[in-house]
C-alpha cells in the first residue's frame, strides 16, 4: 500500500506512479543512532570525569535550558527535510521577544503580547515562503534578508534589555515546578517552557511522521518536480513549512524570554546556527528527504550538554563552544555523505 497516492495519482499513468519510489521517505536511521551514541556517550564521560552528571538536577536543567533550542531545531527540521533552510530564526526571537516585552510593559495584556510573539514569527514565516514558493528566491537569501529585517526592526525598537515585570503572567512559563523531591538538590525540576517543548515535540513527531502532509514534505525533499508530478500539494506544503518555522521560533521567544526575564535585541544571534546544528547532528540531511523530529531533540540536547562539559571542565575557555561543535557537525555531514553514497549503489 503506497503511503504518497493521491486521487491524482491514482489515475496517473504507471510511469508517474513510479515517480512515488523515489520520493517515498528514506527514514536512514544511522546518523540519528550516532547522535544517540555521542550523546549517552558524553554522559557517561561526563560522569567519569566531573562526576554528579547522572542526576536528576542535571538532566532537569539541561531540559529547562535548552527548551527554546528544541523548539527550534523542530521547526528547522521541516525545513531541512523539504531541502530548504531558514536563517531568520535567531532574529525572529529578537523582535518577536522585544516587541512582546515592551508591549506588557505599555500595559498591553501579558497573554496578548505573548500570542503576537507568535504571530510575529507567523509573519515572518510567511514571507519567507511566498518569496521562496511564489517569487523564486532561494531559501538561503529569502531568509538571509528576512533575518537582516527582523534584527533590523529588534534594533529599531530598543537597544537596551527590557525587563518583565516580576508579576508578569510570562515569567509563569519559567517558574520551577518541582516534580520530584530528591536527597538534596537532587530534584526533578520543570518548568511550563519545558512542558511546551514537549507538547511540540509530539505534535510535530505526528504530522511529520504520521500524516499526508508529514508524507509530501518528505517527497518534496526527495524530488520536488516529482511529488508535483504525482499531484502533491506542494506549493502549500512548502509554504506551510516556513510557517511553521517562523511561529515556533515566536514560540520559542516566548519560552527563553520568560526564563530570561529580560528581551533585548542582540538575543538569538548564531541561533540560526545552533538549530541547524542540531537538526544536522540529529540525522536530517541537508539535501533533503529524511530526517526525524526525535533526532532533532537529540542534537539539541548533545549542544546544551557540551556546553555543560566545558562550564564542568574549567579549562576549556568558552570560545572553543564553537570549535567543538563545528568538528561534532563535520563529523555528521562527513557521515551524511557516506549514506547517500550507500543509497546510490
Amino acid at each position: 500500500m503506497s503511503t504518497l497516492t493521491s486521487p491524482s495519482a491514482e489515475a496517473a499513468p504507471t510511469g508517474v506512479r513510479a515517480l512515488a519510489k523515489r520520493v517515498m521517505p528514506q527514514l536512514d536511521t544511522l546518523p540519528t543512532a550516532a547522535a544517540v551514541v555521542i550523546f549517552v556517550g558524553m554522559i557517561v564521560y561526563g560522569e567519569a570525569a566531573y562526576g554528579r552528571i547522572v542526576q536528576f538536577n542535571t538532566l532537569s536543567n539541561l531540559l529547562i535550558n535548552n527548551a527554546h533550542l528544541v523548539i527550534l531545531a523542530v521547526g528547522l527540521t521541516f525545513v531541512i527535510v523539504t531541502g530548504g533552510i531558514d536563517l531568520s530564526v535567531g532574529a525572529v526571537i529578537a523582535i518577536s521577544s522585544v516587541a512582546g516585552v515592551m508591549l506588557i510593559n505599555a500595559g498591553w495584556n501579558p497573554w496578548l503580547a505573548m500570542l503576537l510573539m507568535v504571530l510575529i514569527g507567523t509573519a515572518f514565516g510567511t514571507v519567507s515562503g511566498i518569496l521562496i514558493q511564489y517569487f523564486h528566491v532561494q531559501p538561503f537569501i529569502a531568509t538571509l534578508a528576512m533575518m537582516f529585517l527582523g534584527r533590523g526592526l529588534a534594533s529599531m525598537l530598543s537597544t537596551e534589555p527590557e525587563r518583565v515585570p516580576d508579576d508578569s503572567p510570562l515569567r509563569s512559563l519559567g517558574e520551577q515546578l518541582k516534580i520530584y523531591d530528591g536527597p538534596k538538590v537532587n530534584d526533578i525540576v520543570l518548568t511550563p517552557g519545558v512542558l511546551i517543548a514537549a507538547a511540540v515535540v509530539a505534535a510535530a513527531f505526528f504530522m511529520l511522521h504520521r500524516t499526508r502532509t508529514g508524507r509530501t514534505v518528505y517527497a518534496i525533499g526527495g524530488s520536488e518536480q516529482s511529488a508535483a508530478l504525482m499531484g502533491l500539494p506542494v506549493a502549500k506544503t512548502k509554504m506551510s513549512v516556513y510557517i511553521i518555522s517562523g511561529s515556533l521560533a515566536g514560540l520559542a521567544a516566548v519560552v527563553y524570554t520568560a526564563r530570561l526575564g529580560s528581551a533585548q535585541n542582540i538575543t538569538g544571534i548564531g541561533w540560526e546556527l545552533d538549530a541547524i546544528a542540531a537538526t544536522v547532528i540529529g540525522g536530517t540531511l541537508l539535501t533533503g528527504g529524511a530526517g526525524f523530529v526525535l533526532g532533532s531533540v537529540v542534537g539539541a540536547l548533545v549542544l546544551g550538554l557540551m556546553n555543560v562539559l566545558i562550564t564542568r571542565d574549567g579549562g576549556i575557555p568558552p570560545e572553543a563552544t564553537t570549535i567543538i561543535t563545528g568538528g561534532i557537525l563535520l563529523v555528521f555531514v562527513l557521515l551524511q555523505r557516506a549514506v547517500l553514497a550507500r543509497r546510490r549503489e
